[in-house]
């Protein structure tokens, strides 16, 4: 199954963050946007083997209307 991620703009000092919403807690960085969106597919795997491990149920994923509030925002740096 696949799940929407959110994603935090990296900088020339910092990786980029990602979320999967829909799975409490799992996260993950890269240095680029590619190794952002590959370290996420490979938490949401780990943390949906996590869960069946323990007898957990896995949420569905939400509809992407369910992000559409989300706000994006660009913080520039001030010259």
């Amino acid at each position: 199954m696949r799940y929407p991620i959110l994603v935090e703009e990296g900088t020339g000092t910092s990786a980029f963050g990602v979320v999967v919403p829909d799975l409490p807690g799992c996260f993950s960085a890269g240095d680029t946007l590619d190794e952002a969106v590959e370290a996420a597919k490979e938490a949401a795997a780990a943390w949906i083997d996590a869960a069946l491990d323990q007898g957990m149920s896995v949420p569905p994923r939400q509809p992407l209307k369910v992000y559409a509030s989300f706000a994006v925002t660009r913080v520039g740096r001030s010259a």
